[in-house]
Protein backbone atom coordinates (compact mmCIF):
# COMPACT_ATOMS: atom_id res chain seq x y z
CA UNK A 1 0.00 0.00 0.00
CA UNK A 2 1.07 3.61 -0.87
CA UNK A 3 1.31 6.22 1.71
CA UNK A 4 -1.73 8.08 0.05
CA UNK A 5 -3.65 4.75 0.19
CA UNK A 6 -3.30 4.49 4.11
CA UNK A 7 -4.05 8.09 4.85
CA UNK A 8 -7.58 7.64 2.63
CA UNK A 9 -8.10 4.28 4.31
CA UNK A 10 -7.47 5.99 7.67
CA UNK A 11 -9.70 9.31 7.04
CA UNK A 12 -12.51 6.84 5.94
CA UNK A 13 -12.03 4.86 8.58
CA UNK A 14 -11.96 7.19 10.81
CA UNK A 15 -15.04 8.97 9.45
CA UNK A 16 -17.00 5.71 9.39
CA UNK A 17 -16.09 5.12 13.35
CA UNK A 18 -17.69 8.93 14.09
CA UNK A 19 -20.87 7.48 11.60
CA UNK A 20 -21.20 4.76 13.84
CA UNK A 21 -20.79 6.22 17.39
CA UNK A 22 -23.88 8.48 16.09
CA UNK A 23 -26.16 5.88 15.76
CA UNK A 24 -25.04 4.52 18.83
CA UNK A 25 -25.71 7.88 20.06
CA UNK A 26 -29.13 8.41 18.57
CA UNK A 27 -29.99 4.63 19.82
CA UNK A 28 -28.85 4.97 23.14
CA UNK A 29 -29.58 8.63 24.36
CA UNK A 30 -32.43 9.32 26.31
CA UNK A 31 -34.25 12.11 24.98
CA UNK A 32 -34.87 14.16 21.70
CA UNK A 33 -32.14 17.09 22.79
CA UNK A 34 -29.27 14.65 23.55
CA UNK A 35 -30.10 12.41 20.47
CA UNK A 36 -29.62 15.85 18.55
CA UNK A 37 -26.72 16.83 20.07
CA UNK A 38 -25.17 12.97 19.69
CA UNK A 39 -25.99 12.78 15.58
CA UNK A 40 -25.21 15.91 14.73
CA UNK A 41 -21.38 16.66 16.15
CA UNK A 42 -20.73 12.60 15.60
CA UNK A 43 -21.99 12.76 11.92
CA UNK A 44 -20.46 16.29 10.78
CA UNK A 45 -16.74 14.78 11.76
CA UNK A 46 -17.57 11.87 10.51
CA UNK A 47 -18.55 13.30 7.16
CA UNK A 48 -15.92 15.90 7.68
CA UNK A 49 -13.33 12.67 7.39
CA UNK A 50 -14.86 10.88 4.82
CA UNK A 51 -14.60 14.12 2.75
CA UNK A 52 -11.35 14.47 3.36
CA UNK A 53 -10.63 10.94 2.63
CA UNK A 54 -12.47 11.85 -0.55
CA UNK A 55 -10.39 14.39 -1.89
CA UNK A 56 -7.13 12.66 -0.96
CA UNK A 57 -8.02 9.82 -2.87
CA UNK A 58 -8.83 11.80 -5.92
CA UNK A 59 -6.62 14.28 -5.55
CA UNK A 60 -7.77 16.58 -8.41
CA UNK A 61 -8.51 20.31 -8.13
CA UNK A 62 -12.08 19.92 -8.85
CA UNK A 63 -13.56 16.73 -6.72
CA UNK A 64 -11.33 18.72 -3.84
CA UNK A 65 -13.11 21.84 -4.14
CA UNK A 66 -16.57 19.87 -4.10
CA UNK A 67 -15.30 18.10 -1.05
CA UNK A 68 -14.49 21.91 0.66
CA UNK A 69 -18.19 22.59 -0.51
CA UNK A 70 -20.02 19.90 0.98
CA UNK A 71 -18.02 20.01 4.41
CA UNK A 72 -18.97 23.87 4.54
CA UNK A 73 -22.37 23.60 3.28
CA UNK A 74 -22.59 20.95 6.76
CA UNK A 75 -20.33 23.36 9.13
CA UNK A 76 -22.88 26.24 7.96
CA UNK A 77 -26.20 23.77 8.06
CA UNK A 78 -26.07 21.49 10.46
CA UNK A 79 -26.14 24.14 13.75
CA UNK A 80 -29.35 25.99 12.53
CA UNK A 81 -31.07 22.68 11.43
CA UNK A 82 -30.01 21.46 15.41
CA UNK A 83 -31.49 24.32 16.74
CA UNK A 84 -34.37 24.56 14.77
CA UNK A 85 -34.91 20.92 15.61
CA UNK A 86 -34.65 21.12 19.18
CA UNK A 87 -36.67 24.78 19.29
CA UNK A 88 -39.52 22.99 17.59
CA UNK A 89 -39.21 19.70 20.21
CA UNK A 90 -39.21 22.53 23.43
CA UNK A 91 -42.17 24.45 21.79
CA UNK A 92 -44.11 21.37 20.99
CA UNK A 93 -43.84 20.10 24.63
CA UNK A 94 -41.71 17.29 24.02
CA UNK A 95 -40.44 16.06 27.30
CA UNK A 96 -36.99 16.10 28.73
CA UNK A 97 -35.45 13.06 30.07
CA UNK A 98 -36.16 12.43 33.61
CA UNK A 99 -32.61 12.83 34.92
CA UNK A 100 -32.65 16.35 33.06
CA UNK A 101 -31.10 18.69 36.41
CA UNK A 102 -32.58 21.72 34.99
CA UNK A 103 -34.41 23.48 32.01
CA UNK A 104 -32.37 26.19 31.52
CA UNK A 105 -35.27 27.71 28.49
CA UNK A 106 -38.01 27.77 30.35
CA UNK A 107 -35.82 29.73 33.52
CA UNK A 108 -34.63 32.10 30.41
CA UNK A 109 -38.25 32.69 29.09
CA UNK A 110 -40.36 33.21 32.30
CA UNK A 111 -37.26 35.72 33.27
CA UNK A 112 -38.19 37.50 29.87
CA UNK A 113 -41.98 37.26 30.64
CA UNK A 114 -41.65 38.54 33.96
CA UNK A 115 -39.50 41.83 32.32
CA UNK A 116 -42.34 42.05 29.11
CA UNK A 117 -45.27 42.00 30.98
CA UNK A 118 -46.99 42.72 27.72
CA UNK A 119 -45.87 39.30 25.97
CA UNK A 120 -44.57 41.21 22.75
Amino acid sequence: MSPREIVVVALAGMGTVFNLLSVVGLLRMPDLYMRMQATTKATTLGLLLVMAALSVHFAQPGETVKAVLVILFLFLTQPIAAHMIARAGYRTDVPLWAGSVTDELAAAESASRIEDPSGL
